[in-house]
């Protein structure tokens, strides 16, 4: 299990995390949001041991990730921008990774296979979609407790995003592994991650299991013939509203169940429940912390 206990990190005179705390469970795939400038990168390098916190500690499975150089065997980071030797060629780094990490000949040859990479050519000649996409091929070839991924699919074509989720859907099924995976693309986290953290002001606003989250949020929409007393919207968890003319959109956080009961009272003509995707839930999340 990762733990993070009360982590602070800040560069020069600018705080980017504060007082932090997060668990994540084995054998789940985590997804890390955050608008711009949140902080999941630092967050990233705080996790894997590049980054010493100014306080706090982070563990994995008991062991200090910073201090620790043992554990760091059972972590792989792949980089938002990755970064390579200039003479390096893949099968150059092979030999390095084989060295310090257990490593699965039969995985590196099938996903060199699925990237349709040349592994003898010079990295430094890849673009960043290639980049990316080799550190990927070492990360399912090392097999890792703990990977780290910082956007993961940024940079990769349809085909290759479909078939890296189902390598690491198979790999975390046969290995129950941990995998963390920060994204600005939403809609690529809904259908692999288990779980969710949103990062906000330094810290995790709002972390959970994402179907009961999704469950727990839903929008409703309303129509009315006659106007009413919107102060009885009061009483909800209501984390947006917006009314056209007699119709009302809601999105309520709280027991499905309870809210229909609720807005019933209200007599409307129509009363419509839809879920929420994981971008929408971000959204009204975050919009919900701004109130």
């Amino acid at each position: 299990m990762l733990k993070i206990s009360n982590l602070d990190k800040s560069f020069k005179d600018k705080q980017v995390l504060s007082n932090l705390s997060l668990e994540v469970k084995e054998g789940s795939i985590f997804g890390l949001v955050g608008v711009n400038g949140a902080g999941k990168s630092t967050l990233l390098r705080c996790i894997s041991g590049i980054y010493q916190a100014d306080k706090g500690v982070v563990e994995f499975n008991g062991r200090d990730t910073y201090k620790d150089e043992k554990v760091r065997k059972d972590i792989f980071f792949v980089n938002d921008e990755p970064y390579y030797p200039l003479s390096a060629s893949i099968l150059s780094l092979k030999e390095f990774y084989s060295s310090y990490y257990a490593f699965d000949e039969e995985a590196y040859h099938k996903n060199l296979k699925l990237f349709s990479l040349d592994e003898n050519r010079p990295i430094s000649s890849f673009s960043k979609g290639m980049k990316r996409q080799t550190l990927l091929l070492f990360a399912l070839a090392i097999k890792p407790k703990l990977l780290l991924l910082d956007e993961a699919f940024d940079g990769l074509d349809p085909l290759v995003r479909m078939n890296l989720k189902r390598n690491l859907y198979d790999f975390i099924q046969d290995s129950d592994a941990t995998i963390i995976i920060s994204s600005h693309n939403l809609k690529e986290l809904e259908d692999i991650c288990d779980s969710y953290g949103i990062l906000e002001n330094g810290n995790i606003a709002t972390y959970g299991d994402l179907l009961e989250s999704k469950a727990n949020i839903n929008k409703y929409q309303l129509a009315f013939k006659e106007d009413i007393d919107e102060s009885f919207f009061e009483q909800f968890d209501v984390l947006h509203k917006n009314r056209e003319g007699s119709v009302y959109t809601l999105v309520i956080k709280g027991d499905k169940e309870e809210v229909v009961k609720k807005l019933k009272e209200l007599d409307p003509l129509i009363l419509d429940t839809l879920s929420v995707n994981f971008e929408e839930l971000f959204i009204y999340e975050h919009e919900g912390g701004q109130k």
